[in-house]
């Protein structure tokens, strides 16, 4: 059983500000027990909206942001899955990274968002690029096994499917959910979604107000909030998940056993 925790805080443009909040928020989850802690989509740097700004904030994943991150793993012996700005070899583009780190401050997995937010009047591809489409990274504490994904991914029922077909038991999901018309409500209902449909935890971390609708929670693999944040700002909320959990419920529902299709990219992907 591990305890895992979410975060919710809302990331400025203040890379040394953000990382800070990293600190303290995971010496809060910490000390509340957790072992895992979840931060938002891009908690590295968070302007008004995605542009140019995040392009130039941009670092390594072996940069001064992941590594001050890796510094605060270790010293909390926690792992800290946190979304960063990926640097790569065109400076006009970045990648929407979510990274996982050791308690021994290791990169343990990461995930590269493959879906771009174009929707509801944004345009993340103009100066996003969209990840690769390979196997899901995952990573193992106490026996439960953890998958990463991020935001709008959440609405292709594919991405969790896959991270589910990998052997997680936990999947652990970063977002900046910007209000808009019903938009709570959909995160709230797809959250719940994606568990039950793959008998699966779904851990999810969002930015709160302004940049984003906050309502961050973990759920079981039946579909009950555990965990809750409303409108809260710079705190955490956490539950314990097991393994052991994850097989009562597919002993109830062997829904992904009992499927007839499985999940492919699309030709050209």
């Amino acid at each position: 059983m591990v305890q895992v925790a979410v975060v919710q805080f809302a990331p400025g443009q203040d890379k040394a500000e953000n990382q800070r909040s990293v600190a303290r928020l995971t010496a809060q989850a910490a000390a509340e027990g957790a072992g895992v802690v979840l931060f938002p989509e891009y908690t590295m740097f968070t302007a008004p909206r995605v542009d140019q700004r995040g392009a130039a904030a941009a670092e390594p994943l072996d940069g001064p942001f992941v590594s001050a991150a890796a510094d605060t793993a270790r010293r909390e012996g926690v792992h800290v899955v946190l979304g960063v700005n990926e640097a790569g070899d065109d400076t006009t583009h970045f990648t929407n990274t979510l990274v996982a780190l050791s308690p021994a401050g290791e990169r343990v997995a990461h995930y590269r968002k493959i879906h771009l937010y174009d929707a509801f009047g944004a345009r993340e591809s103009d100066v996003l690029l969209p990840g690769p489409i390979e196997e899901p990274e995952t990573f193992t504490v106490d026996g439960v096994v953890f998958g990463l994904q991020t935001c709008y991914d959440l609405r292709f029922p594919e991405v969790t499917r896959r991270v589910a077909d990998a052997g997680a038991h936990v999947v652990l999901l970063a977002a900046q959910w910007v209000p808009g018309p019903l938009k709570e409500e959909h995160w709230r209902t797809l959250l719940r979604a994606r568990a039950i449909e793959n008998t699966v935890y779904v851990a999810a971390s969002g930015q709160a107000a302004p940049g984003g609708a906050g309502n961050s929670m973990v759920v079981d693999p039946m579909g009950t909030p555990l965990a809750a944040l409303g409108e809260q700002t710079f705190t955490v909320a956490s539950a314990r998940v097991s393994a052991t959990r994850v097989q009562e419920v597919r002993d109830i529902n062997p829904a992904l056993s009992l499927r007839r299709f499985s999940v492919s990219a699309r030709s050209g992907d």
